[in-house]
C-alpha cells in the first residue's frame, strides 16, 4: 500500500508543470515548515509528504490540487477526497465540489485564503532567474534598502554561493518571495524597485510580465 501511494504521488507531481508545483509548494507552506520545501525537487517532496503525513499524503495532495483548480487531476490518479470539506474550512484536502466560480470577485477562498488562479500570479523561480541576470553589482544595496532584508542574511547568501554574482541575486530575490508570500507579483516587485538605482530594462521585464 505504501509503495503505491509513493508511485502514485510521484507521478501526480511530475505531471505538474514548473509554475504549478511552485504554487503546490506555496500552500503546503501551511502544513509544512518553508525551509524544507524552499529547495525541494518533485521526489524530495514527495518524501517529506510520505514522512510527515505516512498513509494520508495522497489525501493532502487533493486538497492543494483543489485549492489550485487542478481537479482533473485529482480525478486523473482517483485520489481520494473528502465530501464535506467545503462546509467546514477551505485550507483542509477537499475534493471536486468546492465551489471556487461563486468567488471571483474576492480573489479569495471564505477563509481568507488566497485563491491562486484568480490572482495575479506570484513570480516563478524561472522568473527570478531572469531578473537575476539583470541586476548589476549594488545587489546588496537594492536587498536592504529596497526588499527589506537583512545585511546578514545578504552575506550568508554570498558566502553560499562564491563567485556567483547571478546566484547572489536569485538567492536575495528568493529570499525576498519566500518573505512576501502570496505578495510576490512582478507588480509589487516592480514597486519595490522602482526608485533603486537599475537598469531600466528591468522594470519593463517586470512590466511586461504583470500581463501574464
Amino acid at each position: 500500500m505504501a509503495r503505491d501511494e509513493r508511485v502514485t504521488l510521484l507521478e501526480v507531481y511530475q505531471a505538474l508543470s514548473e509554475e504549478q508545483f511552485e504554487s503546490v509548494k506555496f500552500l503546503l507552506e501551511r502544513q509544512v515548515p518553508a525551509g524544507l520545501l524552499l529547495r525541494a525537487s518533485r521526489p524530495e517532496l514527495c518524501r517529506i509528504l510520505l514522512q510527515r503525513f505516512p498513509g494520508n499524503s495522497l489525501r493532502v495532495t487533493a486538497g492543494i490540487l483543489g485549492q489550485l483548480g487542478l481537479f482533473d487531476l485529482i480525478q486523473r490518479f482517483q485520489l481520494p477526497v473528502e465530501e464535506q470539506i467545503p462546509e467546514k474550512t477551505p485550507c483542509e484536502p477537499n475534493g471536486d465540489t468546492p465551489k471556487v466560480r461563486g468567488e471571483p470577485t474576492s480573489g479569495h477562498h471564505p477563509g481568507g485564503i488566497p485563491a491562486p488562479h484568480m490572482n495575479p500570479r506570484r513570480l516563478t523561480e524561472k522568473d527570478l532567474m531572469q531578473i537575476a541576470q539583470r541586476l548589476g553589482k549594488e545587489w546588496q544595496e537594492v536587498g536592504i534598502l529596497h526588499l527589506g532584508l537583512e545585511r546578514s542574511r545578504l552575506e550568508q547568501i554570498q558566502e553560499e554561493n562564491p563567485g556567483n554574482p547571478i546566484l547572489w541575486n536569485f538567492e536575495m530575490l528568493r529570499e525576498w518571495r519566500q518573505r512576501e508570500r502570496h505578495k510576490a507579483t512582478a507588480s509589487h516587485l516592480r514597486s519595490c524597485l522602482e526608485h533603486a538605482r537599475l537598469d531600466p530594462g528591468i522594470l519593463d521585464f517586470l512590466q511586461s510580465l504583470q500581463g501574464n
